[in-house]
Formats: structure tokens, sequence, C-alpha cells
């Protein structure tokens, strides 16, 4: 049961920020923050200083987000840049992604916790690869809400037929992804703040929200204390102390669902059944877990129970395979080729594991599926099946994010190549009790 959150009530909301190269991402942030007041005066000072001395001829807001000094130095976003503000009716995570094809497995990470996406387009361009590349990660992301903003409408003399026309290429292609969004489009100039936060007087022809006004207003997905209740245990805490010579503590941060004391849960892959005695933070005890908060449970049962491993309740049991079939997208110049092996990383478990078949890959422009190469290169996103060295416990991605989800590891250099999203364990595999060659 997913539960919509009143847009009446205070709530928070994670979005993100993707496109192209110098789209207006960041300016479009800036504007936000800076006519929504939400930003201090000494940091319009030093946007204005540094304005002056790059020479940009006004006051250049995307400074507000482009925080690091080779990002000043060249006009593009870099890293993701994590920005917070708030209005009287929500609260707001913002997630400025870069918009560089190289830079696509930063856009994956901001974007991976997003409840909404923002797409923007320059107006003088129209839909290009990077809008399609996004389009499809954010949907691969399951993030339910987007928003296309047509930006830099100043430079097309505001008009409609420009935006429709854009409007109508970008609804086409949408149609054709595998979990389509909710999607909202708004015209606009994030330089000048037209439609951002005030409506524009140059788009009268315009009926729908600005952008704030959508932020404030749409109804996202908040699910995560009704999901399958996950804590993946993170460390054993033993003081050995006299005060707590006894005790015996397994810490982490829960991931989804909710434990209270006295509930009966489980824990994998001991699959042994035990209760809840007691539930700690730094705060004090609690009677009960939130999601995404970090908690030290004490069990009624001495248990074989070590990092890596999962406590979940009996009612509500993760799959456990050790092949599993996962959508992933490359980040790595290094090519995949299919048998190789690498770490796998899942919540706080890992294992080593070997690419035992790729299954295809995806062309972002027509979204048609590839099965003709086998290798992965830097930003390729396709579907392969993975061989683990010991059993993942997991949930499919579409059911919850955290547990859901993975990143691959090279292992010769410890970089990360890839992140995945879990499909579904493999139930036809040759030989499923096979072991991985380590």
């Amino acid at each position: 049961m997913d539960l919509l959150v009143n847009p009446t009530e205070s709530s928070l909301l994670h979005f993100t920020t993707a496109g192209s190269v110098d789209d207006g991402k960041s300016t479009l942030i800036g504007r936000l923050l800076y006519d929504s007041k939400s930003i201090f005066e000494d940091q319009l000072l030093a946007v204005e200083e540094s304005s002056k001395r790059r020479g940009d001829g006004h006051v250049n807001l995307a400074l507000l987000t482009d925080g690091l000094r080779a990002e000043r130095e060249q006009g593009i976003t870099i890293d993701v840049a994590y920005r917070y503000f708030a209005t009287p009716k929500r609260k707001f995570i913002i997630a400025d992604t870069p918009g560089h094809v190289q830079y696509t497995r930063n856009m994956v990470t901001g974007a991976s916790t997003a409840d909404l996406a923002i797409i923007l387009v320059d107006a003088r361009q129209g839909i290009v690869e990077q809008t399609k590349r996004h389009s499809y990660l954010a949907s691969l992301l399951r993030i339910s809400h987007v928003v296309l903003a047509v930006n830099k409408m100043d430079l097309v003399d505001f008009d409609q037929a420009v935006y429709d026309r854009i409007v109508s290429e970008y609804l086409a292609f949408a149609a054709g992804l595998e979990n389509p969004p909710a999607i909202t489009c708004i015209p606009m100039s994030a330089l000048n703040g037209d439609n951002v936060v005030e409506h524009s007087e140059n788009m009268t022809w315009h009926s729908g929200p600005t952008f704030l006004e959508h932020l404030e207003t749409v109804q996202v997905r908040q699910g995560e204390s009704h999901e399958a209740a996950r804590f993946p245990v993170q460390w054993v805490i033993r003081p050995m102390s006299d005060e707590y010579h006894d005790f015996r503590g397994y810490a982490g941060r829960a991931a989804s669902g909710v434990f209270r004391v006295g509930d009966e849960v489980i824990a994998y892959p001991a699959n042994r059944t035990t209760t809840i005695t007691s539930i700690h933070t730094a705060d004090g005890d609690k009677e009960e877990t939130e999601p995404t908060l970090s908690y030290s449970l004490t069990l009624a049962d001495e248990i074989d129970i070590s990092r890596g491993d999962l406590i979940a309740k009996p009612t509500q049991p993760p799959q456990s395979s050790q092949e599993i079939e996962a959508m992933i997208c490359w980040f790595s110049d290094k090519k995949m080729k299919p048998r190789g092996r690498y770490y796998l990383r899942h919540t706080t478990r890992e294992v080593r594991a070997v690419v035992s078949e790729v299954r295809y890959k995806v062309d972002i422009t027509t979204l048609k599926k590839q099965q003709d190469n086998p290798e992965f290169a830097m930003n390729d996103i396709g579907c392969v099946r993975l061989h683990c060295s010991q059993p993942l416990f997991f949930d499919p991605y579409a059911q919850n994010r955290i547990t859901g989800s993975f990143v691959l590891i090279d292992e010769q250099t410890n970089a990360t190549v890839a992140a995945g999203m879990i499909i579904g364990a493999v139930i036809d595999a040759e030989d499923p009790d096979a072991e991985v060659a380590i």
C-alpha cells in the first residue's frame, strides 16, 4: 500500500535536475533559491563578486550550486551539489547533477533517492541524446514524477510553437519507457525567472503551474514505513565492559518498514527466528524504528549474526539467490565483458560475482534492445545475469530501492564500475549451485 502525502502539509521532497550540458540546470536552482528568498545575504554578495570577477555581466545564480573551483572555472557542473530549502508548504532537498555525458554516473548517484526529476531542455536545441538518456535513467530508477522544463524560452522569443513541438517529441519518446512517469511540462527562462516562482508575463499562453507551484503540490509516494521491514546489519557491538559485559547489539540503518520492541524477526543467512528485546539510539532507547535512521537492535536469542546479514520479519521474507538478473548502468572506461569478475556490494553485504550472461543492451535513442554486442562501454545500460559466491537477500528494485540496488567494484582497481537494479532471482539457471571461481 502506498501512502500519498497531502501537499497542504509540510513534507519532504527529494528532486534532482538532469539534462545536457549548458541547459541551465544550476541557473534554474539558483533562480529558485533566489526568488523564493532561500539564500542568505552574504551568499548573494559572494555570488555577485564572483560574477564580476568572471565578467559575466549579470549575477550568475548558477554559482550558488557550482561550488567546486573547477566548476566555476569551466562553467559546467562536475559533481553532485545538494541544496536544502523550505517554503511554508514543503521542505526540499535538491541534487544538482552534471549534464556532461562523462559524468552520467554522478547523475545516477544524485537521482537514486529522488522522488521527482527535472529534465531540462534548451528550447533552441530541443530533445537531444542526453535528454533521452537521463529520462531513461529516471524511469529505470523508478522516479515516478518528471518535469520537462523547456528552458531559455527567451532565446526563441517565447514562441509557443517551439515549446509545443518539443513537448510533443518528448511525450512520444517517453511513451516508450518501460516505467513511464507522470510528466508535467513547463516553459521557462531560468535566467530571467519566467515561470520559475512567478508566472511569466511573456508566456500568458501557459495556463499551468509555475515550477515552484508544482514542486509544492505534487503528490509523492511516501511508502517506506509500509514496505517490508528490512534491517541490514552493519556492525556487531560488543563493549565487553563491566557495565555492559553481556551486551550484544546489531547496529545498522533501517532500510524500510518498521521494527518494534517485541516483534518476531528472522535473521539471514542463519535463518533463525527470535524477538527484538530493545532498540537503542544515541538519543536513548526507542520503541520502534523509522526508515533510513540508524539503530542498534538487541535480540532475545544468541544467533550467529555479522556484518552483511539481514534482519527481517518472518511474514515478509526477502528473496534469496546466488543468481540474479539486473539492469546495470556501466560507469567505467574499462569495458565489461561476459564472465568478468567483480565484487558486488549490496546493502552491507559484499560478495564476489561473475557476469554469467549479458541479456541485452538498450539503445537510448530508440529504446530498442540490442543482443548482438555483449560488451558494455561507459554509460551503456542493459540487462545482465550475475552469479554470486554467496546468496544475496534482496527485494526487486521495483519494490524496494535500497535492498534492490547494488554496485559492482573492479577487483584490481577497487573502482566502482557499475550501478545495478535487481529485477529478480534467476530460476532457470543451468547450475544454480555452481560456485564462482575465486
